[in-house]
């Protein structure tokens, strides 16, 4: 039996040293054809077997595939100045019949990179950023010194609609690559293009003619199209704007930007040449601010077709999030977000309320107007904003969109009675903004100063519409700002805040108390330190603060009850005890 076992152990391990051997020899051969087809062109037909070592379909090793590209990398690179582009036919020279059927299996070889980058079968991460890296090349100096758009659009157009890979090969891009100028440059190029030509409600990919698709497993839905595009649009850093000494880093300085036309190139010229600010470049290189205009039009082209996008709520989150620090500033007219921002801020409740920067940003810088604007806000006003995630931002906003002294007197005092009924039902976190907005409104319109303490004419008489003395005036359902009636009543809801239960609370509404008297000495609240408070907030302030008195309670005698018979006249108390 023991024998047996030997027997069979030595088989398998028999086996696996063949098993080895065999693939070391495979990998010679595979080292000489590479070395066969450098060395002359009479081996020139060593050329397809290296190609079908990429093919996804080949199953090839690591090893196989990594000593593959790098020779047929070192056959291609000297002769992509010589090859005619891909759509030249040839002439009856034998020469020109060969450059060209070098030129069909470099646009082979260049498809198998573009598979092999997003094939979830090579598992190599490190092989998969050689593939990377080798098709960068391709597209550096693969277009007769040039940069090589056509192939860079094939590779985002594959990496956007791939399922698995799409992360991977974005990191790569965005750590090694998206530093340069023409990169971005082309990137924004490429997605504008995947934009226009998406087909979201379908769900799937539409082919470009020399990738297979159905090798590379592109059927996604449309909304991971969606989410990949913006994956890809985000990472794009943003570029410097042009100054005295802003040089664009490039991965490739020939004939990116040289398609400007003349009086423009002319007309920036010359105003540098007045401020003596002209740098001559060998590649001929066109100025930074060519450069920048250029990339702005195609970051907003960009930007606004994905907009356009029925975007999933996650991604339309996210975008409204980022879109006045990430986008507003470097789009060539960032009016044309006036649509989409005044539709995001008409849907109403947590969109409304991230869409606000970003308006806010259109109205005080670029002139914007929209004369709903304080409509929508008050209708903001809820108690669930209390507990948003972006509540300290909104607060932030709703503070300066108040500043303006223009505003009328009926609009700041209906902000002010809004607040502060929502002081009733708010957290102690909510009493704090709230009477820290409250006490700016009154400082800044001392029209609504009368809301502090109005008394009735005639505490006998009903008023002309019917309504009680002693009833408050205002209307808090109503959603017109000039017929909520905020004018008639008093911010008796913040002299209630005086006995909250939290401390904090009660202790800021007194220390605020004379500031309205005290003008020249006082100023408005920052309303940024109260904006993002919480319980968390309260409660480590509060075990922070030195308590100077402490109230104690002294008792001649131990108490047996809660209440003592004399706070109860004619009542009598007796525990079950007794009773017993």
């Amino acid at each position: 039996m023991a024998s047996n076992q030997d027997t069979s152990r030595k088989r398998k391990n028999k086996g696996s040293v063949d098993n080895n051997s065999k693939r070391k020899k495979k990998h010679l051969d595979v080292k000489k054809l590479g070395q066969q087809l450098l060395s002359s062109r009479a081996h020139i037909n060593n050329l397809p077997l290296l190609l079908n070592l990429l093919n996804p379909s080949s199953n090839s090793t690591p090893e196989f595939i990594l000593e593959s590209i790098i020779s047929l990398q070192s056959f291609f690179t000297p002769l992509f100045p010589q090859l005619p582009p891909s759509s030249a036919k040839p002439t009856e020279d034998p020469e020109s019949i060969y450059l060209t059927w070098v030129r069909s299996k470099f646009d082979e070889f260049v498809q198998f990179l573009i598979q092999l980058s997003v094939s979830p079968t090579l598992a190599e991460e490190d092989l998969r950023e050689v593939v990377v890296d080798t098709l960068m090349e391709c597209v550096k100096d693969g277009n007769s010194g040039k940069f090589h758009s056509s192939v860079y659009h094939k590779f985002i157009h594959t990496m956007v609609y791939s399922i698995e890979e799409a992360d991977t090969l974005l990191n790569l891009l965005a750590s090694k690559y998206f530093k340069y100028i023409d990169v971005c440059y082309f990137t924004y190029i490429s997605l504008e293009k995947i934009i226009r030509t998406l087909d979201v409600n379908q769900g799937s990919a539409i082919p470009l003619p020399d990738v297979n698709l159905t090798t590379c497993l592109f059927k996604c839905s449309g909304e991971i199209l969606i989410h990949n595009i913006y994956h890809v649009i985000s990472k794009i850093p943003p570029f410097e704007q042009p100054g005295d000494t802003t040089e664009f880093e490039m991965w490739n300085a020939s004939g990116v930007f040289t398609k400007d036309s003349k009086a423009e190139t002319k007309k920036i010229k010359g105003t540098e040449e007045k401020h003596g600010k002209v740098k001559k470049s060998s590649n001929d290189v066109p100025s930074s601010a060519i450069i920048s205009k250029k990339m702005k039009l195609k970051f907003s082209k960009a930007w606004m077709s994905f907009l356009i996008l029925p975007l999933p709520i996650d991604v339309y989150k996210e975008v409204l999030v980022t879109l006045h620090q990430a986008v507003i500033p470097y789009l060539s007219n960032p009016i044309l977000l006036c649509d989409f921002l005044t539709r995001s801020y008409d849907i109403g409740g947590v969109i409304s309320v991230m869409s606000l920067s970003s308006l806010f940003i259109l109205m005080t810088e670029h002139g914007l107007e929209y004369p709903n604007l304080y409509v929508k806000l008050y209708a903001l006003l809820q108690p669930s904003i209390f507990i948003a995630k972006h509540r300290a931002k909104f607060f932030q906003l709703l503070d300066s969109c108040l500043k303006s002294p223009l505003l009328p007197a009926y609009l700041a005092a209906s902000f002010a009675k809004k607040l502060s009924r929502l002081a009733l039902t708010a957290p102690p976190s909510g009493g704090l903004v709230i009477t820290a907005l409250i006490h700016n409104l009154l400082r800044r319109h001392p029209s609504i100063n009368c809301l502090v303490h109005q008394e009735e004419k005639d505490q006998t008489a009903k008023d002309d519409s019917g309504i009680k003395p002693g009833i408050d005036h205002f209307n808090n359902e109503e959603t017109d700002l000039l017929k909520t009636n905020a004018l008639r009543s008093s911010l008796w809801e913040i002299d209630t805040l005086r006995h909250h239960y939290c401390p904090p609370v009660s202790r800021f509404v007194l220390s605020l108390e004379n500031d309205l008297t005290v003008r020249s000495k006082t100023t408005e609240v920052v309303v940024k330190d109260f904006s993002s408070g919480s319980y968390a907030t309260i409660f480590r302030d509060e075990m922070r603060r030195r308590v100077k008195q402490v109230p104690l309670a002294f008792y001649k005698a131990i108490p047996s009850s809660l209440f003592s018979e004399s706070d109860f006249v004619g009542w009598t108390f007796q525990s079950e005890e007794k009773k017993q």
